[in-house]
């Protein structure tokens, strides 16, 4: 009987102190996800923030060059290293500038008609409707964010037609 009593505490004291190491590493798991979620969130937040400084950025820059017609502001906006895929401007900044001066003659200035602005990883997608004499053209432009500066490109552009094959706008 005595044995089988010293036998039953053994396996109290030993279950008990299972659970409390238990609990600890439970704890200390817990608190090593919580850790993990919080840094997570911060990444997250501070990614957002990022996506929403470079639609800001991009924003700006087409309302200042193409609505402003002010090609000295690409200073302001574009990289050192700006790559173009649009095949009737050059690379760099200069080709740019006197792409925009060509383009900006005798043009008024005008708000900038965004219709959809969206921003993944370093890339920005801006959509705009815009007026070319009597047209109307729809223009997607992408734009790849660096450090704060625009320095990749490519664009696309439609005329809006009068009539459509479908009952879908195009913006």
């Amino acid at each position: 009987m005595k044995k089988a009593k010293y036998t039953l505490l053994s396996l109290v004291a030993m279950t008990f102190l299972l659970f409390s190491c238990n609990s600890k590493d439970n704890s200390i798991a817990t608190q090593t996800k919580t850790d993990s979620l919080k840094n997570e969130i911060q990444i997250l937040s501070g990614n957002q923030k990022q996506l929403e400084e470079n639609k800001k950025l991009v924003a700006d820059f087409y309302q200042e060059v193409f609505g402003d017609k002010d090609v000295n502001s690409i200073d302001k906006y574009i990289g050192d290293t700006y790559v173009q895929h649009n095949p009737s401007v050059g690379d760099g900044k200069e080709a740019l500038k006197q792409a925009a001066t060509q383009w900006f003659t005798g043009a008024p200035k005008e708000k900038i008609d965004v219709q959809h602005l969206n921003a993944e990883g370093d890339l920005v997608y801006i959509h705009t409707k815009s007026k070319m004499g009597p047209k109307t053209i729809s223009i997607i432009d992408i734009f790849k964010i660096e450090n704060g500066k625009i320095v990749e490109h490519w664009d696309v552009g439609q005329e809006v037609p009068e009539k459509s094959a479908n009952a879908h706008p195009m913006f």
